[in-house]
């Protein structure tokens, strides 16, 4: 195929309240959203960086521009059968994940949707529903967490995610603990830690977690692996992985047991099934995560979370979890306890609402 038209959107999305990490708070989401048309056959695809570099070195007024003035001029005029061909327009340029992914994702769509099935369904998945988790972002009071992640667990979701920084991490981790003996819980750092803290990741092995999800630098391969001998508790590598080479040097030092695979910081569904094959070769659990993306670009993560392979419940939301509205056509909700299914109909199923789609815009351009 050979795109006939491409539209790019910055969008800046206000959530129903903060979400804290170990690199701050967030109410407005900003992503990137990009329109591929061809034989009458419309193709999305959606990253979200966020509106500030603090996740990783990308953002979303960043990505658009480089988007606008750089990826799709490449791209129009190219001949594309699949995502390996936007990975190969796209490779003397360097970095730049998030960019590249919107549009990697949008051809996947515009395939899917050509051959007139499910994207979990066109890449192979045995049924469009997957498993998720219950997330906690870092919070002011101890006891509202306790009894957000009761609710949780009454719920019946399998395991439950805490997000820690300096000041909220081993107190919390023990009171938590403590209150839900047996429950399955794992901690993610954000990057916010060093090796001088060690003792506290040494007192953590203590709590029985399932993993650390990123504990040290968002690039960094060497301390996780010093790191991963001098603890019990497996690590889980994030921002660290950003394409198949880097997952595969995580796997060849050991600095990693499970790999959390997000589609925007990977550059997309092709990086991400090579990602996912890597590992599974090497017998390392994988699993999917977001970026609070609306509804289309979660539907990427749905479908990637269907695939044989998956070692951990998924990072996949429920609209009214973060968003007073979705920017999509639809809104994901549970299937059942642990349980979110894909949208029935081709490719990932939904498409942006337009009138949202004008409210949350800041930039848009069309080639």
């Amino acid at each position: 195929m050979k795109i006939e038209s491409l539209e790019i959107f910055h969008i800046e999305s206000p959530t129903l309240e903060p979400f804290v990490t170990a690199f701050g708070s967030n109410h407005v989401i900003g992503s990137l959203l990009v329109r591929i048309e061809s034989e009458g056959i419309i193709g999305w695809g959606e990253a979200a960086p966020w509106s500030l570099p603090f996740y990783s070195p990308e953002w979303a007024g960043g990505i658009y521009a480089l988007a606008r003035q750089v990826l799709a001029p490449i791209l129009i005029n190219q001949e594309l059968e699949g995502g390996a061909d936007v990975q190969r327009a796209f490779a003397p340029i360097k970095g730049n994940y998030f960019a590249k992914a919107a549009f990697d994702l949008a051809l996947w769509d515009w395939l899917a949707r050509k051959a007139d099935v499910p994207l979990w369904k066109y890449l192979g998945g045995s049924q469009g529903i997957a498993d998720v988790g219950e997330d906690f972002g870092v919070v002011d009071d101890i006891e509202v967490l306790l009894k957000q992640i009761g609710r949780g667990i009454s719920e019946g979701f399998p395991r439950t995610k805490l997000k820690i920084r300096p000041g909220w991490d081993l107190e919390m981790l023990r009171r938590v603990r403590q209150e839900f003996p047996d429950a399955v819980f794992h901690a993610d750092a954000n990057s916010g830690y060093t090796l001088d803290d060690i003792e506290m990741f040494r007192a953590i092995d203590d709590l029985n977690l399932a993993m650390i999800e990123q504990p040290l630098a968002f690039d960094d391969l060497h301390d996780h692996a010093k790191l991963a001998k001098m603890i019990r508790t497996p690590i889980c590598l994030d921002e660290t992985i950003t394409s198949a080479k880097r997952a595969e040097q995580a796997i060849e030092l050991g600095a990693c047991g499970f790999i959390n695979i997000k589609p925007g910081r990977v550059g997309g569904l092709t990086n991400a099934l090579q990602i996912l094959q890597t590992a599974r070769d090497a017998n390392v659990s994988c699993w999917i995560g977001g970026m609070l993306e609306s509804a289309v670009g979660a539907s990427f993560c749905i479908a990637l979370a269907t695939l044989p392979g998956m070692g951990y419940a998924s990072d996949i939301f429920a609209t009214r979890r973060f968003w007073p509205r979705d920017l999509a056509d639809k809104e994901i909700s549970i299937h059942a306890p642990g349980k979110i299914a894909a949208f029935e109909g081709a490719g990932v199923g939904c498409v942006p609402d337009e009138n949202q789609l004008r409210a949350v815009t800041v930039q848009h351009c069309t080639f």
